[in-house]
């Protein structure tokens, strides 16, 4: 008996049923760089939401997010978000993963400026930096924040707007 060829599922953009069962096994949170992130963190005393929405109505969720001093951070991964050290384009369906990457980071973009204009310090990182100077970067911004806030409070000011432009502000 002759097999059928395989089609996809109404909507799907797989090419293949292993493709397709490979896709669906990616994380969206919970990664290891995330994990040895979040582990190194927390070991530094800081607490933080995971997984979390920085704003209300937001529809996009923060790797981990410090909400009283409007810290936000994101792990991003080398394919997903197209790491220009290691992204590269599939040969199979590359019309369609060119667009999606391209939304993907035009994405980024845009919650990192809504952030911004909101008050918030957005830390982008990719999954292939390493952990210990990602935590201490974090610690660090965090650390910044509270003791401005603390002035602020001491002056009887709001948390001030950070001066960095919004963007692509990856911390090594």
């Amino acid at each position: 008996m002759e097999q059928e060829p395989w089609t996809a599922p109404e909507g799907s953009w797989a090419s293949s049923p292993g493709n397709r069962k490979s896709m669906l096994g990616n994380r969206n949170r919970d990664t290891r760089p995330e994990l040895a992130i979040r582990s190194l963190v927390h070991a530094s005393g800081l607490r933080y939401r995971v997984a979390a929405k920085p704003l209300p109505g937001m529809r996009r969720t923060a790797d981990l997010v410090f909400r009283p001093t409007k810290v936000a951070v994101f792990i991003d991964g080398c394919y997903w978000h197209g790491c220009p050290e290691h992204f590269r384009l599939p040969k199979t369906n590359s019309a369609y993963w060119q667009e999606k990457i391209a939304r993907n980071k035009a994405r980024d973009v845009e919650t990192d400026e809504r952030l911004f204009g909101e008050g918030w310090l957005v830390l982008r990182f990719w999954e292939h930096e390493h952990a210990g100077g990602c935590a201490t970067a974090i610690s660090e911004a965090v650390a910044a924040r509270r003791s401005a806030a603390a002035r602020s409070a001491a002056a009887g000011a709001a948390l001030p707007v950070p001066g960095e432009a919004p963007g692509d502000e990856r911390v090594a």
